[in-house]
């Protein structure tokens, strides 16, 4: 009888939690044909061509945007209602950011629809109708998610979690098949630089699915193609941003909010100096050296060791920075005594999951390597500065992530009123009394000094003064030594914060270092500048095509680790 009168409410979720684990198997399905679509491709399998992959994407984004079509129209028909929100989910700067990378992606699909123009005769119609599609498919998709990616969703709950999960697995294929390509061109160049290089004893034979006619335009033609190569570093990041804000969306489907009221958290350039400076002078220094590394490396022997051996050294200096920056981020947290955030929020633990999945990416790497360093016989001496740099990339990450993750989860300081209400008052021995601003006032930056008030504080010392007219000198003498007492423990007050303030003008200086750092390390992996393929000792210990397969599989990992960790540092800024 118990378990029949608290059916009503238990049994209500069970219809939505059905409606969840068949949504997540319906995406993982549809992901799984893709992925192996992709693969079958990848691998020239019989009776597979790239039409086969591109009509199956093609289909995918139409049913996408069936579906976002019908939401923003229902949307639209309800505006009046009042909608829940999740105020964690689509942060502007998010929402910001990968409007730039749709803007470039729509470049992207330009060019594709340029280069299939002047190879018409022959290509098929889908690498045509793709890039028309995806644009449409972009455009839509970024206005849905500016509009819509802080909704919570409570009706048509079960169709809506297979529609958004569509839309998710829809992007990570679409991330899947940029990353397949991209890593192919990468893998043609590498290939090309070892038949310049003169090693006869591995075995190359480069994948070019390049068109079997000629082009109309010649220089348009190789504009376009030499041009989405540079673009797609931004369509993957672009895809695999769209996939998370639309699994937390999922993830909200049908949630309980509590209501409570959100303090924005804009994003100052005020108190970061000296972080932005040093993070610029990373950034600088980084797009310097991977300008010269894609000039000098493959083109002798010596000049690609003089560029391996720049890149390493760089990168160890700039990672043993971060270190440093780190380790004293997570000293001033120890120091301090504020308690976690462990309320429930999609969005937050998502970017605590990604951070620590996604490193594991280039933690295969660095293993790899340490590994290979250990096991070769011969060692060149550039190889050796690989072994620190390998270290170096275990270690920053474990401390990054650490930081990160705690910066995320630790409720934000509140000033306490009694400390905003602040006066601090200096009595002279004379009748002369001086008044500085309160510390509201200073928080505030501004002074209130046309309001005429001074404020009674010290009932005992001013007040007392002023309505008692003429008393006696002991009296006097002990109002002022009360007025210093009172004093001194305003300025313990003020001096307290003072010290707040400096712990989290470091700390917001810190942050703003890491995002400009983890911008400069996202730049070389994702334009070409990658030493696991240029190296050359992991392919000899290993071999050629398992270290290879190795690293197309983690280094999209590793280059979204990086673009995703200079997001959460941008949000640690604000928040800090």
């Amino acid at each position: 009888m118990e378990k029949a009168a608290g059916s009503p409410s238990v049994g209500g979720s069970y219809p939505q939690k059905n409606a969840e684990i068949l949504s997540s198997q319906y995406g993982i399905n549809l992901f799984l044909a893709g992925l192996l679509l992709t693969f079958a491709w990848a691998v020239h399998a019989v009776g597979i061509s790239k039409s086969h992959l591109l009509s199956y994407l093609i289909t995918l984004m139409l049913i996408q945007l069936l579906w976002m079509l019908w939401y923003l129209c229902r949307s639209c028909t309800q505006r009046r209602l009042i909608r829940d929100k999740d105020t964690h989910a689509g942060a502007r700067w998010l929402k910001c950011g990968i409007t730039l990378f749709a803007v470039i992606t729509l470049i992207l699909d330009s060019f594709k629809i340029g280069y299939y123009i002047d190879f018409s005769n022959c290509l098929s119609p889908t690498e045509g109708i793709f890039p028309v599609t995806h644009a449409v498919h972009t455009i839509l998709q970024v206005y849905f998610l500016w509009c819509h990616a802080k909704d919570i969703i409570q009706s048509f709950k079960t169709l809506e979690r297979f529609g958004v999960i569509h839309s998710v697995f829809t992007n990570l294929l679409l991330w899947t098949n940029g990353v397949l390509t991209e890593s192919k061109h990468q893998l043609n160049e590498h290939k090309e630089r070892l038949i310049t290089l003169g090693f006869g004893n591995i075995t190359i034979v480069l994948d070019d699915h390049a068109p079997q006619c000629n082009c109309t335009t010649t220089t348009l033609c190789s504009i376009f193609s030499q041009g989405i190569y540079y673009l797609y570093p931004f369509n993957i990041e672009y895809h695999i941003l769209a996939s998370t804000m639309l699994y937390v969306l999922w993830k909200n489907i049908g949630r309980k909010v509590e209501h409570h009221q959100q303090h924005k958290t804009p994003f100052k350039f005020h108190g970061i100096t000296v972080g932005m400076i040093f993070g610029l002078m990373v950034l600088t220094s980084t797009i310097a050296i991977v300008v010269v590394y894609l000039i000098q490396i493959g083109r002798s022997k010596i000049k690609s060791e003089l560029a391996l051996t720049m890149f390493y050294l760089h990168a160890i200096f700039v990672l043993a920075l971060m270190c440093t920056a780190g380790i004293i981020a997570l000293l001033i947290y120890r120091l301090e005594d504020r308690s976690l955030d462990n309320s429930k929020n999609p969005a937050r633990k998502l970017d605590a999951e990604l951070l620590v999945g996604t490193a594991a990416g280039s933690w295969l790497l660095s293993w790899g390597s340490i590994l290979a360093i250990i096991c070769a016989q011969a060692h060149p001496k550039y190889t050796w500065y690989n072994l620190p740099y390998s270290v170096l990339v275990i270690i920053e990450k474990y401390i990054q992530n650490l930081f990160i993750i705690e910066s995320i989860h630790r409720e934000q300081e509140k000033v306490n009123d009694d400390i905003k209400t602040l006066r601090i008052v200096t009595v002279s021995r004379g009748s002369t009394l001086s008044l500085t601003p309160s510390y509201k006032e200073i928080y505030n930056g501004r002074a209130a000094r046309d309001s005429g008030e001074v404020p009674c504080l010290f009932q005992g010392s001013i007040c007392g003064r002023e309505n008692g007219g003429g008393g006696g000198a002991k009296e006097e003498t002990s109002q002022e030594n009360s007025s210093v007492m009172h004093s001194a423990s305003d300025f313990s007050f003020y001096s307290r914060n003072s010290v707040t303030n400096s712990k989290r003008r470091v700390l917001k200086n810190i942050a703003a270092f890491l995002f400009l750092c983890n911008l400069s390390l996202w730049i070389p992996p994702a334009f070409g500048c990658r030493p696991e393929y240029d190296n050359g000792l992991e392919e000899i210990v290993f071999g050629f095509e398992p270290w290879i397969i190795v690293v197309n599989l983690a280094m999209p990992f590793s280059i979204f680790y990086r673009m995703h960790s200079a997001a959460s540092l941008f949000e640690v800024n604000c928040k800090t």
